[in-house]
């Protein structure tokens, strides 16, 4: 693979004939740039009125390379033939270099030009490209290339210092100005003789349509060499072959940076972008869409001043927001238009906090909060359209998302992410800080990314956030009837189903999970439709024998058998947790030990009530009016490998207490081998 590297524009602010003084002052030898041994000038010739100085030069360069590598090469420095083209005229130098050494296994060419800036003409101007292509090399091919192109972008911004140095000097002995050339007078023969010459002026492009090195750090930030020849040759690319609207630059590097500025794939995801956006009009969509009123109303998130690093700082409600009821009132369509119209306002408030800050802002922040967030939430057709738009965002506005802040994370969340995780890009998922319950007050919390006159009034801050409320949508305004939905079986994806158990006095339902490793993830999440329960986990080391009893409206299964002694034939891994109707609880739990894991809700006795609470009224009456109360549960339960889990958002060991940093939390490598989630 042949691979190439193109510099941006480099400026220099003095005059061409100042900056040819200083570059010839860079040869025989440079002790600036140490890879440079020496040179020798092997031709050298000048057009008879002078305007034309052309020079060869023979240039030895040291090799900065493994030993063995050296001594299987043969060599311990490379040749390289410069052949530099002045013409004073043009104010021009051209310089075309290739490697003399191993020519026929390595070809290494690079050109280079000094022109006069097209705007100013007391500026110059440089421009370097080369491209490195390996034949053979004894089987070091790779090591050959990574080599190559690491000494060569180590040197490549060296070359600016070399000449500036030299630059300084000539100003410190005097010289900061010498004449431009000026012809001499020629004869008539002389003149029709020059004039059969070949034309040796560069071809000049304007210069707007290259990138310079000042304007790259001041709108891009700072890019490694080959990161910069990543961005200019693909909007050269595009230049020439795309019709129609060239994109922004930040907009081309965003695409770049999502594949770590490999170019093939970048331009293949950038040009899918496109054809996407030409499909869509989505170049148009700040103009033309306007959000049904609804939308307006009930849609709570909107943008909210900026974060600490001058990022734009988006704020969602998602708790209190009415997803199922917006789908049903304003359609999946209306509100796909709205986020990418979210997107593209967040590009142009990037855009705009650049010019005001003076800094490159490229990407924005969004603060989430999740109070309220319930099992409403997950309805299936809603996380179906959920996922959807976070595949289209992922695609077309890769790099956008500086920061993720979610705070107020309730016990349904693990279950949320469980589904969206997987469409969500590893870099973007190292962005995400998550709080839950009052963590994100405090040192670690918001006031690390926020300033306190930011931070809004719902979250206890001093600043009055005019982002709607949200609120729940009457089902009068939906577009059409809502599905009878079925009280036994919820169905959140394709493959995540609910299913129902009832549980009556002395007959628990239990669930065996057969665990081969040592180290699994258990995970569990359920809701309590009827009764009180109290939920356990146990290990076996012996299989159990399923022993179901039928009831007239259910049934339930029991494993465990009466003959068992608790601590002899199976032990409890998780603490007894009593749940209440109504509750949704999610959990986890790694395992320790291979076997059977014993997953058990059984009806919880008054005293178990009264072990977690004080005794209810309706507890009291349950006992005295239905002595035989069924109780009825949804629930969902899946194994997971341990390596796969610890990069989830469910190997959290605490909803309540442990959410912060969870790029930090789920990377863990010294995560306990017991934690279990439960949630409420």
């Amino acid at each position: 693979m042949v691979q190439k590297y193109q510099s941006p524009v480099r400026v220099y602010k003095y005059p061409f004939e100042l900056v040819m003084a200083a570059y010839e002052k860079r040869f025989p030898t440079c002790p600036q740039i140490p890879v440079f041994l020496g040179s020798e000038i092997i031709h050298e010739s000048k057009s008879q009125d002078g305007s034309i100085h052309i020079v060869e030069r023979s240039c030895k360069l040291t090799v900065d390379a493994p030993r063995l590598l050296k001594k299987i090469a043969g060599v311990e420095y490379v040749i390289f033939v410069q052949k530099n083209v002045l013409n004073w005229k043009d104010r021009t130098l051209l310089i075309e270099a290739h490697n003399e050494t191993f020519a026929n296994r390595v070809i290494v060419h690079e050109n280079c030009s000094y022109t006069v800036h097209p705007e100013n003409d007391e500026w110059t101007c440089f421009e370097q490209s080369a491209s490195l292509d390996i034949k053979s090399f004894f089987g070091f091919e790779n090591a050959v290339e990574k080599i190559a192109m690491k000494q060569y972008t180590a040197n490549i911004k060296k070359g600016k210092e070399v000449i500036e140095y030299y630059l300084n000097e000539l100003i410190s002995q005097g010289i900061s100005h010498i004449p431009r050339w000026t012809p001499s007078p020629v004869r008539e023969e002389d003149q029709r003789s020059l004039a059969g010459r070949q034309d040796l002026r560069p071809a000049l492009y304007p210069l707007f349509d290259k990138l310079d090195t000042d304007y790259i750090e001041r709108y891009l930030g700072h890019l490694t060499p080959m990161q910069e020849s990543c961005l200019i040759r693909l909007r050269q690319w595009l230049q020439e072959t795309h019709k129609g609207k060239i994109p922004k630059d930040e907009h081309i590097l965003r695409f770049l940076r999502a594949r770590d500025f490999h170019f093939e794939k970048a331009r293949e995801m950038l040009c899918q972008s496109l054809n996407w956006r030409k499909q869509h009009q989505v170049d148009y969509i700040l103009q033309t869409w306007r959000p049904p009123p609804l939308l307006e109303e009930f849609y709570a998130g909107g943008w909210h001043y900026q974060d600490r690093d001058g990022r734009p700082l988006y704020i969602l409600r998602l708790g209190q927001m009415d997803t199922k009821g917006l789908m049903k009132a304003v359609g999946e369509e209306a509100l796909l238009r709205h986020i990418l119209s979210v997107n593209e306002e967040g590009q142009k408030r990037c855009e705009e906090h650049t010019n005001q800050l003076g800094r490159p802002i490229s990407s924005w922040t969004c603060l989430v909060d999740l109070e309220g967030l319930n099992m409403r939430h997950l309805w299936r057709p809603g996380v179906k359209a959920l996922l959807r738009m976070i595949e289209v965002v992922e695609d077309n506005y890769p790099e956008t998302l500086g920061r993720l802040l979610i705070v107020r994370a309730p016990r349904v969340f693990p279950v949320l992410w469980t589904l969206v995780s997987p469409l969500i890009n590893e870099n973007t998922r190292q962005k995400f800080l998550i709080y839950s319950g009052s963590n994100y007050q405090g040192p670690g919390g918001l006031v690390d990314y926020l300033n306190k006159d930011v931070i809004p009034d719902f979250l206890g801050g001093e600043c009055l956030c005019n982002v709607p409320e949200g609120g729940i949508i009457p089902k009068a305004l939906y577009q059409i009837e809502e599905d009878q939905e079925n009280a036994d079986r919820v169905q959140l994806w394709t493959e995540t189903v609910y299913q129902s158990a009832s549980v009556l006095q002395g007959a628990p339902h239990e669930i065996a999970v057969e665990i081969l490793e040592g180290e699994s993830v258990i995970t569990w999440d359920f809701d309590i439709l009827r009764g009180d329960v109290v939920f356990n986990l146990f290990h076996s080391k012996q299989a159990p024998e399923p022993r179901p009893r039928e009831s007239k409206s259910g049934s339930s299964v029991q494993l465990i058998d009466q003959s068992w002694v608790l601590g002899v034939d199976y032990n409890r891994v998780e603490s007894p947790l009593v749940c209440r109707e109504g509750e949704s609880i999610q959990g986890s739990h790694v395992t320790r030990w291979p076997g059977f894991y014993l997953l058990q809700w059984k009806m919880a006795t008054p005293s178990a009530c009264a072990a977690s609470s004080l005794p209810r009224v309706e507890d009291a009456l349950t006992s005295v009016q239905s002595p035989g109360h069924k109780c009825k549960l949804l629930y969902y339960y899946e194994v997971l490998a341990s390596v796969d889990f610890r990069g989830s958002m469910s190997s959290l060991e605490s909803c309540t207490s442990g959410f912060s940093q969870l790029s930090a939390t789920t990377t863990s490598s010294n995560q306990s081998q017991s934690g279990s989630l439960i949630s409420r």
